[in-house]
């Protein structure tokens, strides 16, 4: 398709050699998008001048794909990355456990655009979804992701932002809250560190700020049968077990290599105050 423009690319090789040398790996399957989603000419151009001068494919675009499906994003709200895909996995894999009767009460909590909770939504018919982000951006796009199967979308600081008549009652509390330690944003790629809001990224000095308010507060939150998944990074994956652990929470971790994914794993505790304390327990490697 050619490209309007004196400065632009006009070929699809053309396209395909810009990227490349503004350094992007996948340029082949960024050029053929740009291609089939651009509106017309005139867009296409600036498109690819925006994607050379390194903002997000997906922000360009309008959307990400997750889960086999199109997220609708907006600048500055957070990519949904392939290896959340793990957090999605687990998640279904205990709504569908047959042991655990209905409701199938799901929260996807820090949700972004919550793909993560439509996702889960998607693949367990009937789960009753909620989600929450503090930052209003966030909030608006999951509205749009969550809206049509059936999720509610709340604005406000983790479980603060959660109607009271859920507590007690959820059985999956799946959390993609920022992980990253603050002196390590540095090191992000420009993608991430450039466009994406930094509440999205920013996990506090070791990373696991998040995960501790979120693990103190999970047991007054999830049914007896509930679970709590925090995504993390596989040298994160300790400390952060042990918050779930130290929370009163039986703790497992899931690894998956395919997918460079780590999901630390806590099971409420019927009868029991305070859980075993695993965090060393090995990870094991799933393979969806």
């Amino acid at each position: 398709m050619p490209v309007s423009g004196t400065s632009a690319p006009h070929t699809f090789a053309a396209i395909v050699s810009a990227l490349r040398a503004a350094g992007c790996v996948f340029a082949e399957d960024e050029a053929g998008l740009l291609i089939r989603e651009a509106p017309g000419p005139a867009a296409l151009a600036d498109w690819v001048g925006r994607r050379t001068s390194g903002e997000p494919l997906e922000y360009i675009l309008g959307w990400a794909g997750f889960d086999g499906n199109r997220i609708a994003l907006e600048p500055g709200v957070f990519v949904p990355r392939r290896r959340t895909q793990l957090l999605v996995d687990e998640a279904v894999g205990l709504l569908q456990c047959g042991r655990f009767p209905a409701p199938r009460i799901v929260v996807d909590l820090c949700c972004g655009s919550g793909a993560v909770g439509a996702a889960i939504a998607r693949r367990v018919p009937g789960a009753e979804l909620h989600a929450a982000d503090v930052d209003p951006e966030a909030a608006k796009c999951a509205r749009r992701n969550v809206g049509p199967v059936g999720g509610r979308v709340y604005e406000g600081d983790l479980f603060a932002a959660l109607p009271p008549g859920l507590q007690g009652r959820v059985r999956v509390l799946a959390v993609n809250a920022p992980y990253v330690p603050t002196d390590a944003i540095r090191t992000m790629p420009p993608e991430a560190r450039h466009y994406e809001s930094r509440i999205a990224l920013d996990g506090g000095a070791d990373g696991l700020h998040f995960h501790r308010r979120v693990a103190a507060g999970a047991r007054d939150w999830l049914s007896s049968e509930g679970h709590l998944l925090i995504e993390t990074s596989e040298q994160q994956a300790e400390g952060t077990a042990s918050v779930v652990a130290a929370a009163g929470l039986a703790v497992r971790t899931v690894r998956s290599d395919e997918l460079d994914g780590t999901v630390v794993i806590g099971a409420a505790v019927v009868g029991s105050a305070q859980a075993t304390a695993v965090p060393n327990s090995p990870v094991h490697s799933a393979h969806p």
